[in-house]
């Protein structure tokens, strides 16, 4: 018994290709795996607070289905978060706000669906800040808990950095998957906008909502989009020739911290070495005025989608929400028209901007993860790229003066998300991260 126990505690470490891969063949079993998974709950949950709900007997049941079925699917046991603004039949979805205590949605979103179809386990419901935005709730850094995680997929990134799951799902409206990813030190995925469904996934704005991953390698970012997608799992092949790489700093460069100055122009030395070619990318001066539409975006477009919240339980929702949306009910229709039309224009100038680069290479945070649980960092360096639709990844690859993880980010252009993961193992190899 202690030497299955020992076993199921190593599984949890595993990344789900690996289980996927082991459990199809019978090395081991799902039901082993998960438990390995639970067990690293029981031991670090008290520390970290990434889990808003978890059921151990229904996870073994998942798994033991997984077990019992000839053909495993993609994901053959591989447990999985769920950002709980996303939908789960058989488990509670809270939006993290008071207003959904206990709610049972009647069927699972379509992500949460295809995944189960794949042979995934759903582990359980992850910590989101309230209603995804920026009011934090209880989860703590892995590296350090006097940390934020980032947010608002808090718990989702906090839970495969300290090795409860290998992948959760997370959303990202201004940067609530990449910020969170570097914080914690692992691989965050934000594609194309609209690649996967938001069926079943509680809106914020909805012309910038996106469903993201969480992961600790880009094989992983990989196998689960093809599950999501319900599409033949084939990795993209290794890039025919080095990259070209446009070094974009963009004009919130001075406002970034050293480590993150370090972080992205040591990965341009380490990509030169390694043959890539870097230009100095400069965005066009238009792309800078995103910055002072954002908000009005977002606020407006989370009036609309709370306003049943607001008429019927406006005192349940946090300050900070409450402020975001009264600027949203303020915000004439026609400035939010205009701040669209400045949002659209800059997508269509950015397809036509890469100017023979394969990726940019950018900031992804101000630094190291902020001290405290209140301040989630800021979304400066994610929501522009959010804004253009484009697929994003950071890549763990550098460390600040407190040796907390300090991310990379790239940006490929429009539906070109394939390439971006051929080019993201490429710079990781590159870099010797």
């Amino acid at each position: 018994m202690r030497r299955k126990r020992e076993m199921a505690a190593d599984l949890n470490s595993l990344s789900a290709t690996e289980i996927s891969s082991g459990v199809a063949s019978g090395s081991f079993t799902a039901e082993a795996v998960t438990q390995g998974c639970l067990d690293r709950v029981a031991t670090r949950e008290d520390a970290v607070m990434a889990w808003e709900f978890i059921d151990p007997d229904l996870a073994l049941a998942q798994a033991r289905a997984v077990d019992a079925t000839a053909d495993k699917g993609l994901l053959a046991g591989v447990p999985v978060g769920v950002k709980d603004i996303i939908d789960t039949r058989d488990m509670p979805t809270g939006m993290g706000s008071p207003i959904y205590d206990g709610y049972r949605p009647q069927t699972d979103a379509s992500c949460v669906a295809r995944l189960r179809a794949a042979g995934a386990v759903i582990l359980g419901k992850t910590v989101t800040c309230e209603f995804a935005g920026l009011t934090s709730r209880k989860t703590a850094n892995p590296h350090d808990p006097a940390r934020t995680p980032g947010g608002s997929s808090s718990g989702s990134c906090a839970a495969v950095a300290d090795n409860m799951v290998p992948v959760a799902l997370g959303t990202q409206t201004g940067g609530s998957v990449l910020r969170p990813s570097s914080y914690c030190g692992i691989v965050g995925f934000k594609p194309s906008f609209d690649t996967f469904s938001l069926k079943g996934v509680f809106p914020a704005a909805e012309s910038l909502d996106t469903l993201g991953l969480h992961a600790r390698t880009v094989d992983d970012v990989e196998l689960v989009t093809s599950a999501l997608l319900a599409k033949d799992h084939q990795p993209a092949p290794d890039m025919p020739r080095p990259p070209v790489v446009g070094l974009c700093k963009t004009w919130m460069w001075d406002d970034a911290q050293a480590e993150t100055q370090q972080a992205v122009e040591k990965a341009a030395d380490a990509m030169n070495a390694a043959g890539a070619t870097i230009r100095d990318f400069e965005l066009p001066e238009e792309f800078e005025w995103l910055a002072d539409v954002r908000g009005r975006i977002n606020a407006r477009e989370r009036a609309v989608a709370m306003a049943g919240e607001w008429a019927n339980d406006k005192d349940r929702l946090s300050e900070q929400l409450q402020n975001t949306l009264q600027y949203g009910i303020d915000t004439p229709f026609e400035d939010y028209l205009d701040a669209m039309y400045l949002m659209e224009t800059c997508r269509v100038r950015m397809n036509q901007t890469f100017e023979g680069c394969d990726v940019l290479l950018t900031p992804v945070v101000d630094g190291e993860a902020p001290v405290g649980l209140t301040d989630t960092g800021s979304p400066r360096f994610q929501a522009l790229w959010t804004m253009l639709h484009v697929p994003t990844i950071t890549l763990p690859v550098h460390t600040g003066p407190s040796g907390l993880p300090v991310g990379i980010q790239l940006v490929a252009p429009y539906r070109a998300d394939r390439a971006l993961m051929a080019i993201s193992r490429w710079t990781l190899d590159a870099i010797g991260a």
